[in-house]
């Protein structure tokens, strides 16, 4: 534990370590540092096995206790006055994209136990525990679906199932888990939460634009994501008609299109991307044969989102038709909107008008752990801005001072729900 304890402090001055959180943020960063500046640290790899055993080094040597779930999902606990009152918790996730930055999931994380140091170094006592959390898979690159970790620990995804995901290799969930030793037994329950904080950076451009220093998350897009491979026919590009083709790129062209123009029909809050698309069998002068490729919607409301899934289903059929192609749509994701917990929201709000911060509310355009948490327990989330918006990019990037402020609020938000003694 920090043997550096300082005099009580006034709870209103109190600050975390500007300084020591850049630190551990960019020393974390060394572990699948790549040569553009960025991170290439994907679930369950070697590589993020060593960020797993840092971040439980930095939390041992602050005196936490470590428990570790069946899915890996670490929890780093600072006990209360009362170690039976249900935790507060803040936590992200430690992997990333393959082209990632420094910020994404390792900001709350580390914000997390930055919040644990400064209560060690000060020698507050707080009435309820303080934990922090680093979830398994939460970007689902390499294990789709995303928030797996999360998702298994709240029950909104089927261990079993889950277990027996496989990343491109062939590799299950459960192998690289029993792999990299992070196979956990501690039984840890979403009852014993009172409430959940989830630091981030924005990944969108909104706060950046508006000058403004803390969102103020409100709930987040609910999401449908899709597999779908088109089947057509493989022939010559030069003998072949362009009447009598069955040519599965041109299917995936209007499919993605369609997309595009449904995410449009139902602004402001609806979003359509194919991120993926694979051509068999890839060669210059033949007809594609076959596409794969993935289908990202997004909106606010339910009901929208519900329409938006129906809408590209029936272009994917008629387009289908037209160029006389077979379809396979398979579902792999399906979120709902998330609405934040109102106490949890207003604790947020409330450290940043404390720390004389501006701040505006926000919703969340990607997804998060914070919205499976927040289904089983009180939630809420805190965004800081990212340089221009980029995030799932090895330039992502956000300053000393942002971070600063993000870490404070969470200090804030969790001793107003943790209590003082």
């Amino acid at each position: 534990m920090n043997s550096l304890i300082e005099p009580k402090i006034a709870i209103a001055d109190l600050r975390t370590d500007s300084d020591r959180l850049w630190e551990s943020l960019m020393e974390l960063a060394q572990l699948g540092a790549t040569a553009k500046g960025g991170v290439n640290r994907q679930a369950l790899t070697d590589l993020e096995r060593q960020g797993r055993d840092l971040f439980i080094q930095w939390c041992r040597a602050e005196g936490c206790t470590i428990r570790i779930d069946n899915i890996g999902n670490i929890f780093a606990r600072r006990e209360g006055s009362n170690p039976n009152a249900k935790t507060v918790m803040a936590g992200s996730h430690l992997d990333s994209q393959p082209t990632g930055g420094k910020y994404d999931g390792c900001f709350g994380v580390l914000s997390g136990l930055e919040v644990i140091r400064t209560l060690n170094q000060h020698n507050i006592t707080t009435h309820s525990p303080i934990e922090v959390v680093a979830w398994t898979n939460e970007e689902g690159c390499r294990f789709p679906p995303c928030m797996m970790g999360s998702g298994v620990f709240t029950g909104e995804l089927e261990f079993d199932a889950m277990m027996a995901r496989t990343d491109a290799d062939g590799v299950t969930v459960s192998d690289a888990l029993d792999a990299i030793h992070y196979r956990g037994s501690d039984s840890v329950s979403p009852s014993e939460i009172k409430a959940y904080f989830e630091p981030h950076i924005e990944q969108g451009p909104i706060l950046e634009d508006t000058d403004t220093t803390i969102g103020v998350v409100i709930g987040g897009l609910g999401q449908k994501w899709f597999d779908l491979t088109l089947t057509g026919l493989e022939a010559h590009a030069g003998p072949t008609p362009m009447n009598l083709r069955r040519d599965a790129m041109m299917g995936a062209a209007e499919v993605t299109q369609a997309l595009n123009r449904i995410a449009h029909e139902h602004q402001p809050h609806g979003r359509g991307t194919v991120g993926c698309m694979t051509l068999h069998p890839g060669s210059r002068n033949v007809i594609p044969g076959q596409v794969k490729m993935t289908l990202d919607m997004r909106h606010w409301e339910p009901e929208a989102l519900i329409t938006m899934g129906q809408a590209v289903a029936e272009a994917v059929e008629e387009i289908c038709q037209r160029h006389g192609l077979e379809y396979e749509l398979t579902p792999t994701a399906d979120f709902a909107p998330e609405y934040f917990n109102k106490e949890c929201v207003n604790a947020v709000r409330q450290g940043a008008e404390k720390l004389g911060l501006s701040h505006m509310d926000i919703i969340s355009g990607a997804g998060h752990d914070a919205m499976f948490v927040g289904r089983v327990a009180p939630a809420a989330m805190i965004f800081i801005p990212c340089k221009d918006g980029i995030s799932h990019n090895e330039i992502e990037s956000a300053t000393p001072e942002h971070v600063h402020a993000g870490c404070n609020v969470l200090l804030h938000a969790m001793l107003d729900a943790a209590g003082l003694d």
